[in-house]
């Protein structure tokens, strides 16, 4: 029996580089709650004002928003004012986690691995960081998703024109040390002590090139869930993966990225809060590994949906 979660609202859409990718994910997951018998409305905050939002009188809301104004702590700092329970982590880590290098330095602080990185303020720092980070090394915006603004560096030669692609994007840009290796995800469900990993992803794309064509349109990819690691490997990395999202104070679900190097050395690279929900998504693929449906992933998220602030507020009391 499903439980009365009221009038329901799926925020999706928005008005970030991976719109598209949200509008995929949010049509995903109203349609598995309708199935599920929940009163369930798409709300596109790209096209609709936060006005509108509080006049549909939503008595929770399910988070389908990707990259900036949903992923970045604005819309659930807005949702907190506007009294509706919504889902995934409160504004303070979600922005920390929309923020690629704060995340890193939580992660070193928290004696967390994840590799080595230079922010870029200007052009001019580009300068020096061949002898700093090695080739190749990585650059891209650190407030966006979905590869958006990306540019693996094999030749110093090609990184002006890489920085002024993720300078498009973003006000600074992150260089990163390149870690050869599998590219690994862990889906996190739950919060404080009850969090707990989902089966490891391997993910496996044409050319090791895991852009956006490859992760949300071509079916060329592979995905090996749960991944082929050694049991005590895998468990070192899910747990990881749980201690990457409690630093943070994650909460509800997320999904942290990693790179296993040569040496089975497992690397943290970000920590996504609200990861795509899309028929290519990853989270969905792990809770499948584990017996659960698309729709009853949706339904247990779904149920996690509160007032972070208020919460906190309510003990002080």
């Amino acid at each position: 029996m499903t439980m009365n979660f009221g009038r329901v609202g799926v925020l999706y859409g928005g008005r970030s580089a991976e719109r598209e990718v949200s509008l995929m994910s949010g049509q995903g997951v109203h349609e598995a709650l309708l199935s599920k018998g929940v009163d369930a409305h798409l709300f596109d905050t790209g096209e609709r004002s936060l006005a509108e939002l509080a006049e549909q009188k939503f008595d929770r809301v399910f988070i389908a928003l990707h990259g900036r104004y949903g992923e970045d702590g604005t819309i659930q700092g807005a949702l907190e004012l506007l009294d509706i329970p919504y889902t995934g982590s409160g504004p303070m880590a979600s922005s920390l986690a929309m923020d690629k290098t704060m995340t890193k330095r939580v992660w070193l602080q928290c004696g967390l691995p994840t590799p080595e990185f230079v922010l870029l303020e200007k052009a001019a720092d580009l300068d020096g960081l061949e002898a700093r980070l090695g080739l190749p090394f990585i650059l891209k915006p650190p407030h966006e998703g979905s590869t958006v603004g990306f540019t693996k560096i094999d030749d110093i030669a090609q990184v002006d024109a890489a920085y002024a692609l993720a300078s498009r994007f973003d006000h600074h840009v992150l260089a990163e040390r390149f870690i050869k290796g599998r590219e690994l995800t862990v889906p996190v469900l739950g919060s404080g002590e009850q969090a707990r990993a989902l089966p490891v992803i391997e993910i496996v794309a044409p050319g090791g090139n895991y852009d956006f064509e490859n992760k949300y349109i071509s079916d060329e990819t592979q995905y090996f869930c749960p991944a082929d690691l050694a049991p005590s490997l895998a468990d070192e990395i899910r747990e990881l993966a749980r201690q990457s999202y409690l630093s943070l104070s994650c909460e509800g679900w997320a999904r942290a990225d990693f790179m296993l190097d040569e040496n089975n050395r497992p690397w943290l690279l970000e920590i996504n809060t609200s990861p795509g929900m899309t028929s290519h998504s990853l989270v969905p693929m792990a809770a499948k590994a584990e017996g659960m449906s698309y729709a009853d992933l949706c339904l247990s998220i779904l149920a996690t949906a509160s007032l972070k602030l208020r919460a906190v507020a309510r003990l002080a009391e």
